[in-house]
C-alpha cells in the first residue's frame, strides 16, 4: 500500500489560517445561545403612549418589546424575542419584526409568523398605560 503524502507547509499554513473564520461562521449560527434574553418576567415603563402612532408599531429593543396601535386605538404587545431560537429581535420595518440570526419574520400587530424558520407566534404580553405611560408586564 503506497504511504500517503505528507502535507505541505502551504497546505497546513492554509488550513490554520481558515479555522478562524470557520469558527466565526459556526458562531454566528449558534448566537442565539450566546445572544439569548431572558423573557419579561416583571413590569417595565416602556415609554409615552404617544410614540406608538395609529396603525403603526415600536420596538422597544432595550426591554424586548413591541408595541402596536390598530386603528381603533388599541395597544397589543408581544415580546421581541424570536421563537425559533431566543434571538432579540432587533429590526422593525413598517408593522413587520425582523429577526438578525435566521431571518424569520413576524407581524407586530398579531404576532403571527410571516417567514419561517419560526413556527410559534411571539409571546403576547399585557400593555397597559399608567399616567400617559405605556408599561408592559407577562400575561397571567
Amino acid at each position: 500500500m503506497p504511504a500517503r503524502p505528507a502535507a505541505s507547509r502551504r497546505t497546513v499554513l492554509r488550513g490554520v489560517a481558515l479555522t478562524p473564520v470557520a469558527g466565526l461562521g459556526l458562531a454566528a449560527c449558534a448566537g442565539a445561545e450566546d445572544d439569548t434574553s431572558a423573557p419579561l418576567t416583571e413590569p417595565v415603563e416602556l415609554g409615552p403612549e404617544s410614540e406608538v402612532a395609529e396603525d403603526g408599531a415600536k420596538l422597544y429593543r432595550d426591554s424586548h418589546v413591541v408595541v402596536s396601535r390598530g386603528e381603533d386605538g388599541a395597544l397589543k404587545a408581544y415580546s421581541s424575542l424570536c421563537t425559533h431560537a431566543g434571538c432579540p429581535i432587533n429590526k422593525l420595518a413598517g408593522t413587520k419584526l425582523i429577526c438578525p440570526c435566521h431571518g424569520s419574520e413576524f407581524d407586530a400587530t398579531t404576532g403571527k409568523v410571516l417567514r419561517e424558520p419560526a413556527v410559534a407566534p411571539l409571546k403576547p404580553l399585557t400593555v397597559e398605560v399608567k399616567n400617559g405611560t405605556m408599561v408592559a408586564r407577562p400575561q397571567v
